[in-house]
């Protein structure tokens, strides 16, 4: 059996008129580690199972790493996990729950994810966070899900990091022949390395991260997601962190499950497009999930930037 389950696909629970498309919920959030990460890092974790590595090495200070650690507890195997400075206490907890050995070093993923490659051997599996093309078949499958259930969404709403969902996205939308499905990809502002490139019809890497949103972290997106992206015609949007914020605060009282600001993009620019006049007649959002924002945290956030916003 995979490591991941099978989510719902449910209504969601904000009104409707005739002017408006109906809104189905990808449950995502309801992985066992907290994230659709499981789908394409367990089966990626597997694979190298299967050929025999004796230990997994991610590089993540987010739900990757918590895939990857899972994963790992699951098939009897060791896991390293080497998370940047800017990991949280929260996050390094969760994955020591896991019994992941978890190494803090640099500032940022990138400096984390050039140790975590220097710690590689014959026996030891490297586990990208959103790079690989099992990882992107693995999150294919919830698009498959999708439609063995008998809904085909005109239009298709997710969040935007590194890229790895957005590939899985893509790749299930072409096997399934959805050819008329339209997919906005979102991201906060300070994480958007996607909308850059899209704008400028190249890769752009960010000088730096400057967003909540932390499982957006990435400084620029794949190379496949963006030519994916490209050749689908993909709608790149942009959110402020507050909006990620207030769309998980509201998410939590509209479906009574609590996601991080990542998936919260997403979220945000879904409950905005669902008070306007709409061409599409059903929209299916991603909800990716992510395991480590508490109320706490959220509340918090939306004082802070709330203050910020009205400095400005």
């Amino acid at each position: 059996m995979p490591l991941h389950i099978e989510t719902p696909t449910i209504e969601a629970s904000w009104g409707r008129s005739e002017t408006q498309s109906r809104t189905f919920l990808k449950l995502e959030c309801l992985q066992p580690p907290g994230s659709f990460k499981i789908r394409g890092i367990g089966a990626l974790c597997e694979h190298h199972f299967k050929l025999g590595k004796k230990k997994f090495v991610s590089s993540s200070g987010g739900n990757a790493g918590m895939a990857a650690a899972y994963a790992g507890e699951h098939l009897s195997l060791p896991v390293i996990v080497v998370v940047p400075e800017s990991t949280t206490s929260r996050a390094i907890d969760l994955l020591k729950s896991y019994n992941a050995d978890v190494i803090v070093h640099g500032p940022s993923w990138a400096e984390a994810d050039a140790y975590a490659r220097s710690l590689l051997d014959d026996e030891v599996a490297y586990i990208h966070p959103f790079d690989d093309p099992l990882l992107w078949t693995g999150y294919a499958s919830m698009i498959d899900e999708v439609a063995n259930s008998g809904l085909q969404p005109d239009r298709i709403i997710l969040s935007v990091g590194g890229g790895g969902l957005l590939s899985g996205v893509l790749e299930g939308i072409e096997r399934n022949e959805w050819d008329n499905c339209k997919v906005v990809a979102v991201e906060t502002a300070g994480a958007d390395s996607l909308a850059h490139s899209m704008v400028e019809s190249r890769i752009i890497e960010l000088d730096a991260i400057d967003s909540i949103a932390s499982s957006l972290g990435a400084k620029r997106v794949s190379a496949r997601a963006y030519s994916l992206a490209k050749k689908h015609n993909v709608e790149s949007a942009v959110v402020s962190d507050l909006l990620a914020v207030k769309a998980c605060r509201r998410f939590l009282d509209d479906h009574r499950m609590l996601v991080e600001p990542a998936c919260g993009a997403a979220l945000a620019w879904a409950y905005a497009s669902s008070s306007c006049t709409s061409v599409y007649q059903s929209d299916l959002v991603i909800v990716c999930g992510g395991a480590t924002a508490t109320i706490e945290h959220l509340l918090a956030w939306e004082v802070e930037l709330s203050s910020a916003s009205t400095s400005v």
